[in-house]
């Protein structure tokens, strides 16, 4: 979606807890590569002196008092009114000159939303233990669910248009939120290019937030809900496969011995089967309303945004 604007206006905007070692240097930074963008940084409840530094450096500090980036990331697509948004973590980790070819898809009108894939160049200690195993197991799931080509879900530095912003629903409260930013905008027919950029290892005294197995599953969460909202058929047709699979395992003997006998002797085989059958029916009835449901949302999402669109 091409920017109405000849100029467009663009804001940087970061969300921070604990981030006094470090936030001073990133709007320093990102300053010095977009001296015209405003700058915000959004205080999660921050007891350090993240938010002090920040008005010092002469950003816009908002405050956020529900814990989380998820909550986070809702605020700011609801605070920030500039035609462009840049997203980027507080904590000295993503490298600021990238943001111009983050910015360069957006301002020719390519894409809604483009991401820093950061898995290509990045220090030793950048990433925790199975974090990189993770990030491409879960863009593997995206990509075939909606034939994407996604390489890095996780990416906290990214840019979008403010349409792209207003039109994604931010239901996630954690870290979560960057797999919900994508689906979602992946859902709703969005333009999604990388770009690769270099990720650093946060600075002695900076400790990242991030709990590998309590966030991992929160992530894995998500996108189930994420899958039985917007792609229900693939959830429950997958389900029924998997049953109709059981009922083949469970109902072979059954099977034979009724055309070799005339009668079933494992009679639990053959009810569990049956179970298994019926089990694949509702989870293919439930796909298929939920689609149809699901596509008709979308087709009244769409004409409601054209008529915006058409009333600006």
């Amino acid at each position: 979606m091409a920017i109405a604007t000849s100029q467009p206006t663009i804001a940087v905007a970061i969300p921070c807890y604990q981030e006094e070692r470090t936030i001073g240097q990133v709007i320093r930074d990102f300053r010095t590569q977009l001296p015209d963008a405003t700058i915000y940084v959004f205080d999660n409840n921050c007891t350090d002196k993240t938010a002090e530094i920040a008005r010092q450096e002469g950003a816009l500090v908002i405050r956020e008092k529900r814990q989380g980036k998820g909550h986070v990331v809702a605020t700011m697509f609801e605070t920030v009114t500039e035609d462009i948004l840049v997203m980027v973590d507080g904590d000295g980790t993503y490298d600021a000159t990238a943001v111009h070819r983050l910015l360069a898809p957006i301002l020719a009108g390519d894409a809604d939303m483009t991401v820093a894939a950061r898995l290509q160049e990045y220090g030793d200690n950048a990433f925790r233990k199975f974090h990189v195993a993770g990030n491409q197991m879960v863009c593997v799931i995206i990509n075939k669910i909606f034939d994407a080509k996604i390489s890095d879900i996780f990416s906290g530095y990214r840019a979008f248009t403010r349409d792209c912003a207003l039109n994604i629903p931010i239901t996630s409260r954690g870290f979560d939120v960057e797999t919900e930013l994508t689906v979602q905008s992946l859902y709703r027919g969005a333009v999604i290019h990388e770009i690769e950029a270099p990720y650093g290892e946060r600075p002695v005294g900076s400790f990242s937030k991030l709990r590998t197995l309590p966030d991992g599953m929160r992530v894995l969460l998500r996108l189930f809900l994420l899958m039985r909202s917007y792609k229900p058929l693939t959830l429950f047709g997958s389900a029924c496969l998997v049953f109709l699979a059981l009922a083949g395992v469970a109902g072979w003997m059954p099977f034979v011995e009724l055309i070799s006998d005339q009668r079933v002797v494992s009679r639990a085989s053959a009810i569990v089967a049956i179970t298994c059958v019926m089990l694949a029916s509702l989870n293919l009835a439930l796909g298929l309303v939920l689609s149809s449901v699901n596509q008709r949302l979308l087709e009244v999402e769409r004409v409601v945004i054209k008529r915006i669109n058409r009333a600006k």
